[in-house]
């Protein structure tokens, strides 16, 4: 795995933090600008993760960041959603393009934001660990 930078490292944590404190922010009291800190988080985070590359040839690791890219994916979507909750950007719309408009809007819009990030947290974490062990076997091999 290509090593990030101390700047890039403290960006990455940083923007963990945020995630983490925006998200629970925006649970235990509902601050609506809380959402905006987990936007920045979550963008930070995925921004440095992404910048993390594997050169190698090992085809287990290779997938392995596929499924964290997903999982990358499913984060800025939970973000994402949790500033459609506040904002309500998209809610014009959706009510006046569809006839069942609203009923679309709550039913996968609102307040689901936490669904995607139950699986990006799910993905993150199993493929950090999963990573982590095939780079210590990889080394063992050399």
């Amino acid at each position: 795995m290509k090593r990030l930078s101390k700047l890039e490292t403290i960006v990455m944590a940083i923007g963990a933090l945020l995630s983490v404190f925006g998200v629970m922010i925006y649970v235990v009291s509902g601050a609506s600008w809380a959402c905006w800190l987990f936007l920045v988080g979550a963008l930070a985070f995925v921004a440095t993760q992404e910048r993390q590359t594997y050169e190698g040839r090992n085809v287990t690791i290779s997938r392995l960041r596929r499924i964290m890219t997903m999982g990358n994916l499913c984060l800025l979507l939970s973000a994402f959603m949790m500033a459609e909750d506040v904002s309500h950007i998209l809610y014009s719309v959706i009510t006046c393009m569809w006839t069942n408009g609203y009923y679309f809007y709550v039913s996968y819009i609102h307040n689901n934001w936490v669904i995607p990030l139950i699986v990006a947290v799910v993905i993150e974490l199993y493929t950090t660990i999963r990573i982590s062990s095939e780079l210590q076997r990889e080394a063992k091999k050399t």
